[in-house]
């Protein structure tokens, strides 16, 4: 039996993100995502928004069907 899996090479957080330090995020998703670790990533609210900036994925948890990322921030776009 196969375990359903995504790909993923942008960060979504549709506003769900948790702020755990400066700019140190966590971020719960349903279903079993995997996503490159310690490579830069758009990070946007919604996935056709403009780009919010750049992470990097420092941990992925995949666990209860549910994967959860923790993400720094690396740069932040300016709306102007």
């Amino acid at each position: 039996m196969g375990m359903p899996l995504e790909l993923n090479t942008m960060i979504v957080t549709k506003g769900r993100e948790e702020r755990l330090e400066e700019n140190l995020f966590l971020l719960e998703k349903e279903g079993y995502r995997l996503y490159p670790i310690d490579i830069p990533v758009d990070i946007r609210r919604t996935i056709d928004a403009e780009s919010s900036g750049t992470a990097k994925i420092r941990k992925v948890e995949l666990e209860g069907g549910k994967t959860r990322i923790t993400y720094e921030l690396v740069s932040l776009s300016s709306p102007n």
